[in-house]
């Protein structure tokens, strides 16, 4: 029997993205399911785009961080209430903050394959409705008058309830293996990198300002759909300053004798969901759509945020990019002067900038800031954990179209559990 022949890897389009405006938490989208963001992103693409016929679309892969239990199966539970065919298959994906960028990967990795010639990716996430856990020593009671064999053994059971057995496990933004939040992860790192307050703020203050500048020219009207009284970002603040944002009183690391991160340089918890088209070339001619980039590469990295160099900042929480880029340049044959557009992933100032210090301190070419994040990112637009690496594959694939001739780009997503999931899009 001959050996079968490997397949012939092929370039996966970026077509198309769509999402909703992200809101802050306990806002807009208050009552707004993981599902119901995530069906109105993807119905927007499907209707922009004409793909609601029988086998339009190969597959659907999306996920959430935080999900209740109504979000079982959640990405084929979204494609039978939307518009796309409900024959099309999907599945649910998750890495923390790297879950939409990673979604895109999955899928991606299937079109180069030859094994579908389109798919549709994302992530939805509501901080709003974050599920409430059962306390843990009132779940043990009912699984054992559940398990008993008699009405008198189920009575006796119950009967050791208490009132402290009714307070739920309200969900905590920490690291199970440190209990220490992502933010004091963040300023542990920050710390560690030296990184000061004004730059922060600095970092902080552009974002909205290129965010702002960016709706005033209108480029996201093929990315955004109005959602729930939303056109925009309502995090959004176009008239922030590093000035202003220096009045504001540190919230993270306070017991750094001068903390630097404050609620301005930090990413609000958020709502929201979004969505990216991807297809074989082949795929994109046939229906007469345009090729924004193509998505070339990808890496991902870990770090030992407990046991490792901590102190010193290489294995901060958030410090995974740092690893993983210079991997995956040095396996495409690139430098970071390669590179038109730089997309960073902003959970924090701090850790955009602890990156590209490590970068650099890792034999990388300073990343010229006119390149970085052009449109802003996560401290203007807010942050749903599962939608923010969809948005920014949206985001630079249409940056990458606009321009005049060849362009590259880069992503830079950190996660939570010391992860990170990198990418370069291109346009030739």
């Amino acid at each position: 029997m001959s050996p079968l022949n490997p397949p012939v890897a092929r370039r996966v389009a970026i077509v198309a993205g769509t999402r909703v405006p992200f809101a802050r938490a306990d806002g807009p989208y208050a009552t707004a399911s993981n599902q119901e963001m995530l069906t109105a992103a993807l119905d927007a693409l499907v209707e922009r785009h004409g793909l609601q016929e029988p086998g339009a679309v190969g597959e659907f892969v999306a996920g959430a961080v935080l999900k209740h239990a109504r979000d079982f199966n959640l990405a084929r539970e979204t494609v039978l209430g939307s518009k796309l065919d409900p024959r099309t298959p999907a599945y649910d994906i998750q890495q923390a903050c790297g879950t939409g960028l990673q979604a895109v990967i999955a899928a991606a990795n299937k079109i180069a394959l030859g094994q579908t010639e389109s798919a549709i990716a994302g992530g939805a996430d509501t901080a709003s409705d974050a599920p409430l856990g059962v306390n843990d020593d009132l779940r043990r009671i009912l699984l054992e008058a559940r398990r008993a064999k008699s009405a008198g053994g189920r009575i006796k059971a119950l009967a050791r309830i208490r009132p402290t057995h009714l307070v739920p496990d309200i969900p905590r933004n920490a690291e199970p293996r440190t209990g220490l939040s992502m933010g004091e992860h963040a300023a542990v790192t920050a710390r560690a990198w030296g990184v000061t307050r004004e730059a922060q703020d600095e970092l902080a203050a552009t974002s909205h300002q290129r965010l702002a500048a960016a709706y005033e020219r209108d480029f996201f009207r093929d990315l955004v759909v109005p959602f729930r009284g939303l056109a925009r970002d309502q995090n959004l603040r176009p008239d922030s300053t590093a000035g202003k944002l220096a009045g504001l009183k540190p919230v993270f690391g306070l017991k750094d004798p001068a903390p630097t991160m404050t609620a301005g340089n930090s990413t609000p918890l958020t709502d929201g969901a979004a969505v990216v088209l991807l297809a074989s070339e082949e795929w994109a001619e046939a229906r007469g759509l345009e090729v924004l980039a193509y998505l070339t590469a990808y890496e991902t990295a870990a770090v030992d945020f407990v046991r490792g160099d901590v102190a010193q900042g290489e294995d901060g929480l958030l410090m995974a990019p740092a690893h993983a880029v210079p991997r995956m340049l040095e396996r495409a044959g690139l430098g970071m002067d390669d590179f038109d557009l730089v997309e960073i992933h902003e959970a924090f100032a701090s850790q955009v900038l602890a990156t590209l210090a490590a970068w650099e301190k890792r034999g990388l070419a300073p990343v010229d800031r006119g390149r970085l994040n052009v449109t802003g990112s996560s401290l203007a637009t807010g942050h749903p954990f599962a939608a923010t690496g969809a948005r920014i594959v949206a985001t630079l694939a249409k940056l990458l179209s606009e321009r005049e001739g060849p362009g590259r780009g880069l992503i830079s997503v950190c996660a939570a559990g010391g992860q990170g999931v990198t990418a370069i899009l291109e346009r030739p």
